[in-house]
């Protein structure tokens, strides 16, 4: 999705193809004081934060992210909120968690938070993903991207079947193996140490399972490979395919334009992530 605190931009992709998904009715983001739970190391470079926030774990909807910020004072940098996806909700609880990975001054800040301690919320932001009514799923996700699917795997495995890769540089790497939510949700973690990453070699891991009964929907995030990979299956399927967009961004609200998807035209500027995705559809 979003460039997450330590999230990179789709890989070498152009955005010049993508389509924003129709309008639909959303609630609207709410600014909260989010005591945080839980904020643990989960392997290789990434973290887990939980934060109770009541409002964003009942109004999130796959895809969605929040705008988290991470400071303690703000006197003392950085004061710009971050971009995160939503990894999880539980609206009884009334939590949201989120999945970050460590890699520069806002992310070595927010491991040092402790349980009590609040960060403010706001959200939940942007365009989530289209479900079809009926028919099954299959979800593409690299690295910390996986992590804008893992809402979708859930609210689809109570339509019909969920195949859900999760791939990363190595096993440890690969975020989101173990979110199994339902039965009809089928994991398959892929590495690029042991070559299952690879397009082809999971192309054909993913027919041999799939073409016998292709799914309705392909999603995908995280990885240049891994959308143009999801695109092409789609199209074989007659499958819609939808992506989710890693930008980095100052608002998440379509105030700063500081993550416009393309170049502008003479008459138009081209779709926001943070307004019109941060799901997209691509021109065939």
């Amino acid at each position: 999705m979003i460039a997450a605190l330590g999230r990179a931009p789709r890989d070498g992709a152009a955005f010049d193809d993508l389509v924003p998904l129709p309008p639909v009715s959303l609630d609207r983001p709410a600014s909260a004081d989010a005591e945080v739970l839980v904020n643990a190391h989960i392997g290789d470079r990434y973290w887990r934060i939980e934060l109770r926030a009541p409002y964003a774990a009942t109004h999130v909807r796959p895809g969605q992210f929040v705008m988290v910020t991470v400071t303690r004072d703000v006197r003392v940098g950085p004061v710009l909120p971050r971009p995160m996806a939503v990894y999880d909700a539980d609206e009884a609880a009334g939590t949201v968690s989120v999945v970050y990975s460590v890699v520069g001054e806002g992310t070595r800040a927010l491991t040092g938070f402790l349980p009590g301690e609040r960060v403010t919320v706001v959200g939940p932001l942007g365009r989530p993903f289209d479900l079809p009514a009926r028919g099954g799923v299959l979800l593409l996700g690299r690295g910390i991207g996986s992590c804008s699917l893992t809402l979708l795997a859930r609210a689809a495995a109570a339509r019909g079947r969920v195949t859900m890769v999760v791939s990363g540089r190595t096993p440890a790497a690969t975020v989101g193996r173990d979110f199994v939510p339902a039965p009809d949700v089928r994991p398959i973690a892929v590495d690029d140490l042991s070559g299952t990453s690879h397009p082809d070699a999971l192309a054909t891991r993913l027919r041999a399972v799939l073409d016998d009964d292709p799914p309705a929907l392909v999603a995908a995030c995280g990885s240049a490979r891994l959308e143009a990979l999801g695109e092409r299956l789609a199209e074989s399927w007659g499958a819609d395919f939808q992506v989710a967009v890693e930008a980095h961004m100052a608002c998440g609200l379509g105030y700063c334009h500081g993550c416009a998807t393309g170049n502008r035209t003479s008459s138009a500027e081209a779709p926001l992530v943070c307004r019109d995705g941060p799901v997209f559809r691509t021109h065939r």
